[in-house]
Protein backbone atom coordinates (compact mmCIF):
# COMPACT_ATOMS: atom_id res chain seq x y z
CA UNK A 1 0.00 0.00 0.00
CA UNK A 2 1.33 3.48 -0.73
CA UNK A 3 1.61 6.09 1.69
CA UNK A 4 -1.32 8.43 -0.50
CA UNK A 5 -3.16 5.21 -0.06
CA UNK A 6 -2.84 4.59 3.34
CA UNK A 7 -3.64 8.07 4.03
CA UNK A 8 -6.80 7.74 2.33
CA UNK A 9 -8.13 4.49 4.11
CA UNK A 10 -7.63 6.63 6.97
CA UNK A 11 -4.12 5.23 8.19
CA UNK A 12 -2.62 8.29 9.86
CA UNK A 13 0.92 6.89 10.02
CA UNK A 14 2.92 6.39 7.04
CA UNK A 15 4.29 3.25 9.07
CA UNK A 16 0.51 1.78 9.40
CA UNK A 17 -0.46 2.71 12.76
CA UNK A 18 -2.96 5.31 13.82
CA UNK A 19 -1.57 8.37 15.79
CA UNK A 20 -4.73 8.09 17.96
CA UNK A 21 -3.31 4.36 19.16
CA UNK A 22 0.37 5.75 19.25
CA UNK A 23 1.93 2.76 18.19
CA UNK A 24 1.19 0.79 21.08
CA UNK A 25 1.58 -2.50 20.74
CA UNK A 26 3.19 -2.44 17.13
CA UNK A 27 4.84 -4.63 15.11
CA UNK A 28 4.67 -3.25 12.03
CA UNK A 29 7.79 -1.45 12.55
CA UNK A 30 9.53 -2.31 15.82
CA UNK A 31 12.55 -1.12 14.75
CA UNK A 32 11.12 2.48 14.32
CA UNK A 33 8.99 2.61 17.17
CA UNK A 34 8.28 0.96 20.75
CA UNK A 35 5.23 1.38 22.73
CA UNK A 36 6.16 5.30 23.43
CA UNK A 37 2.89 7.33 22.85
CA UNK A 38 5.00 9.95 20.42
CA UNK A 39 1.56 11.96 20.23
CA UNK A 40 1.53 12.46 23.45
CA UNK A 41 5.26 12.91 23.87
CA UNK A 42 4.77 16.06 21.47
CA UNK A 43 1.46 17.09 23.65
CA UNK A 44 2.76 17.01 26.66
CA UNK A 45 5.95 19.61 25.14
CA UNK A 46 2.76 22.23 23.98
CA UNK A 47 3.47 20.92 20.44
CA UNK A 48 0.73 20.71 17.77
CA UNK A 49 0.29 17.36 16.46
CA UNK A 50 0.95 17.00 12.80
CA UNK A 51 1.39 13.75 10.81
CA UNK A 52 5.41 14.89 9.82
CA UNK A 53 6.08 15.67 13.06
CA UNK A 54 4.82 12.05 14.36
CA UNK A 55 6.40 10.14 12.20
CA UNK A 56 10.02 12.58 12.72
CA UNK A 57 9.05 11.43 16.74
CA UNK A 58 8.56 7.73 15.72
CA UNK A 59 11.98 7.29 13.88
CA UNK A 60 13.68 10.04 16.84
CA UNK A 61 12.28 8.49 19.72
CA UNK A 62 11.43 4.96 18.90
CA UNK A 63 14.39 2.99 19.42
CA UNK A 64 16.61 4.87 22.53
CA UNK A 65 19.01 7.80 22.63
CA UNK A 66 21.33 8.48 19.49
CA UNK A 67 22.87 11.34 17.87
CA UNK A 68 22.18 12.39 13.83
CA UNK A 69 22.53 15.10 11.65
CA UNK A 70 19.25 16.59 9.76
CA UNK A 71 20.58 14.99 6.82
CA UNK A 72 20.82 11.54 8.48
CA UNK A 73 17.10 12.17 9.49
CA UNK A 74 15.82 13.45 6.16
CA UNK A 75 18.02 10.16 4.46
CA UNK A 76 16.21 8.26 7.03
CA UNK A 77 12.66 9.48 6.45
CA UNK A 78 13.22 8.93 2.89
CA UNK A 79 14.09 5.04 3.09
CA UNK A 80 11.04 4.80 5.47
CA UNK A 81 8.78 6.49 2.40
CA UNK A 82 7.40 9.36 4.35
CA UNK A 83 6.86 12.15 2.55
CA UNK A 84 8.93 15.04 3.80
CA UNK A 85 11.11 17.89 2.58
CA UNK A 86 14.51 18.20 4.03
CA UNK A 87 13.58 21.88 5.11
CA UNK A 88 10.71 20.24 7.43
CA UNK A 89 13.43 18.16 8.75
CA UNK A 90 15.57 21.31 9.82
CA UNK A 91 12.12 23.18 10.56
CA UNK A 92 10.70 20.13 13.44
CA UNK A 93 14.03 19.23 14.02
CA UNK A 94 14.67 23.71 15.61
CA UNK A 95 10.67 23.33 17.26
CA UNK A 96 11.69 20.03 18.80
CA UNK A 97 14.94 21.67 20.49
CA UNK A 98 12.72 24.43 21.36
CA UNK A 99 9.74 22.28 22.80
CA UNK A 100 12.87 20.43 25.09
CA UNK A 101 12.40 17.51 23.55
CA UNK A 102 16.08 16.99 21.70
CA UNK A 103 19.58 18.91 22.64
CA UNK A 104 21.16 20.83 19.48
CA UNK A 105 25.24 20.00 20.17
CA UNK A 106 27.86 22.02 19.09
CA UNK A 107 30.72 19.63 17.32
CA UNK A 108 31.39 21.13 14.22
CA UNK A 109 30.61 24.77 12.94
CA UNK A 110 29.08 23.77 9.26
CA UNK A 111 27.27 20.73 10.51
CA UNK A 112 24.56 20.94 13.26
CA UNK A 113 24.23 17.41 15.42
CA UNK A 114 21.28 16.69 17.51
CA UNK A 115 20.99 14.39 20.64
CA UNK A 116 17.65 12.19 21.78
CA UNK A 117 18.95 12.57 25.11
CA UNK A 118 18.51 15.50 26.83
CA UNK A 119 20.08 15.31 30.17
CA UNK A 120 23.45 16.84 30.64
CA UNK A 121 26.00 14.71 29.84
CA UNK A 122 29.53 14.78 27.14
CA UNK A 123 30.56 13.57 24.32
CA UNK A 124 33.45 11.27 22.03
CA UNK A 125 32.89 12.44 18.66
CA UNK A 126 34.88 10.29 16.21
CA UNK A 127 36.51 12.47 13.30
CA UNK A 128 37.18 10.22 10.82
CA UNK A 129 34.39 7.87 11.18
CA UNK A 130 32.08 11.22 11.62
CA UNK A 131 30.63 9.97 14.62
CA UNK A 132 29.38 10.70 18.18
CA UNK A 133 29.38 8.71 21.87
CA UNK A 134 28.20 9.48 25.17
CA UNK A 135 31.05 9.55 27.32
CA UNK A 136 30.74 7.84 31.10
CA UNK A 137 30.19 11.07 33.01
CA UNK A 138 32.18 8.83 35.79
CA UNK A 139 35.14 8.99 33.63
CA UNK A 140 34.70 12.94 33.28
CA UNK A 141 36.42 15.18 36.54
CA UNK A 142 35.94 18.54 36.14
CA UNK A 143 38.27 20.93 37.99
CA UNK A 144 38.02 24.50 38.27
CA UNK A 145 36.03 26.37 35.98
CA UNK A 146 37.18 29.86 34.90
CA UNK A 147 35.23 33.04 36.83
CA UNK A 148 32.15 34.20 34.82
CA UNK A 149 31.76 37.88 34.35
CA UNK A 150 29.86 39.66 36.86
CA UNK A 151 25.71 39.17 36.13
CA UNK A 152 26.66 35.89 34.19
CA UNK A 153 25.97 32.41 35.60
CA UNK A 154 27.48 29.17 34.07
CA UNK A 155 24.01 27.14 32.60
CA UNK A 156 25.73 24.10 31.50
CA UNK A 157 29.34 22.41 31.27
CA UNK A 158 29.94 20.23 28.14
CA UNK A 159 32.81 18.29 26.55
CA UNK A 160 33.06 17.02 23.34
CA UNK A 161 36.95 14.69 22.85
CA UNK A 162 37.62 14.93 19.39
CA UNK A 163 39.26 11.92 18.33
CA UNK A 164 41.45 10.81 15.34
CA UNK A 165 43.29 7.71 14.07
CA UNK A 166 47.38 8.29 15.13
CA UNK A 167 48.67 9.30 11.85
CA UNK A 168 46.13 10.89 9.99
Amino acid sequence: MTYSEKMASGVESAFGCSLKEACKNCASHSDVCTSMDVSRKLQDAGMRITRQRVELAQLLFGNGDRHFTADALYDEAMGYKIPVSLATVYNTLQQFVSAGLIRKLGIEGQRSWYDTNISEHHHLFFEDENYIDDIDDASISIGKLPAVPEGMVISRVEIVVRLKRQGT
